[in-house]
């Protein structure tokens, strides 16, 4: 069997990002916009990723946009509209600007301000995301009695190295969001559809969770 070449993994992603805040280019030379930015936040933290994106941007743009070598990756990247006047080509460019400037700045600090988008919630946090968004979703009901039973429905399949993973998340989650009504709008856009159990605060669930986890052997 052929493995697949994701040629463009990292643009592909990085266009994703876009489709949250428009479909369309918002960059400016003096500033990325708000897709580009949060992109950046996370290269704060994964420098070499700013960098592969670069390489990915390189590759298309050597061989072309419409090069049928290409074509089929290419038909797999989201479709964002330049601005009126410009090319996507004249974009991509642009982008690849600010990704040369964010690494000519060596030891960048990962950024501590809250993800500012969906796209980059889910992106900071994405073992945490998957817990809420595929245990605790709008059919919870339908397919468990309890929270535990859908949480140890999630510990007969995960790895352990996603375990330790999700435990660092929760704890990162918790911390960076202080106040109920941040961590309550916060953990409906990782996924969570459902109330915790009867009786008790969301933060506290997510820790017991946590706890639940980290003694699972």
């Amino acid at each position: 069997m052929t493995s697949f070449n994701d040629r463009f993994k990292e643009l592909r992603n990085l266009l994703r990002s876009y489709e949250e805040t428009g479909y369309t280019f918002d960059d400016a030379p003096d500033r990325p916009g708000a897709a580009l930015a949060a992109f950046l936040r996370q290269a704060g933290r994964h420098p070499g990723r700013a960098a592969e994106l670069a390489a990915e941007i390189d590759d298309l743009l050597s061989k072309g946009l419409f090069s049928e070598e290409i074509a089929e990756d290419v038909d797999l990247l989201p479709h964002i509209k330049p601005p009126i006047g410009a090319s996507v080509e004249e974009c991509l460019l642009l982008i690849r600007q600010h990704l040369v400037d964010f690494l000519e700045v060596p030891g960048r600090p990962a950024p501590v301000t809250p993800p500012q988008t969906a796209w980059e919630w889910k992106g900071r946090f994405p073992e945490l995301s998957h817990f809420l968004s595929a245990y605790f979703h709008q059919d919870f009901d339908a397919e468990y009695a309890s929270h535990r039973e859908a949480v140890d429905d999630y510990l007969d399949g995960v790895s352990e190295g996603d375990l330790r993973i999700v435990i660092k998340e929760i704890q990162d989650f918790l911390d960076m969001n202080t106040d109920d009504i941040s961590l309550r709008d916060a953990s409906r856009t990782l996924g969570l559809c459902i109330s915790p159990p009867k009786g008790v605060s969301l933060r506290r669930w997510l820790n017991d969770v946590r706890e639940i986890i980290a003694h699972h052997k």
